[in-house]
């Protein structure tokens, strides 16, 4: 893939909208650990990266992009950590709505969800065990 400054080089790059772009930027910056790579206007867009390669860019409210309204679910984000517990706690330390501590599954992940301040839910998820998905009742297709 050829590379080019003006966007993460993620391979697949979420885009979830912020009725304010620039507090979302601080907000998730401070509770989750993400990292602006570049704004876009005063309050249009963000691309934000986190971890290994990671990314995720936040757009404004306009047209038909609306945040979740209150109460519904619309999609999830899943982010891979190295210490699910020393993110949670950094996560509830600056205000995050947990919406489920951390647990670890037979899967092999250790896991724990909350919303931000626009309703959007985040998985954060570290390994803790290579497990083969045959053994929790799933079945491996392709690579």
């Amino acid at each position: 893939m050829r590379q080019n400054r003006s966007i993460p080089s993620a391979t697949v790059i979420p885009v979830l909208i912020y009725p304010d772009v620039r507090e979302a930027v601080e907000w998730l910056s401070g509770a989750f650990g993400f990292e602006e790579r570049l704004q876009i206007g005063d309050n249009h867009r963000s691309q934000l990266t986190v971890g290994d390669g990671g990314a995720v860019i936040l757009g404004d409210v306009r047209g038909d992009r609306r945040p979740p309204r209150e109460g519904e679910s619309t999609h999830g984000v899943l982010v891979r950590v190295e210490d699910v517990n020393g993110h949670f706690e950094r996560a509830k330390a600056f205000g995050a709505q947990i919406l489920a501590e951390p647990e670890t599954f037979p899967y092999g992940e250790r896991q724990y969800t909350a919303a931000d301040p626009a309703g959007h839910h985040w998985t954060f998820s570290e390994s803790v065990d290579d497990v083969d998905p045959a053994t929790w009742g799933g079945l491996l297709r392709g690579s």
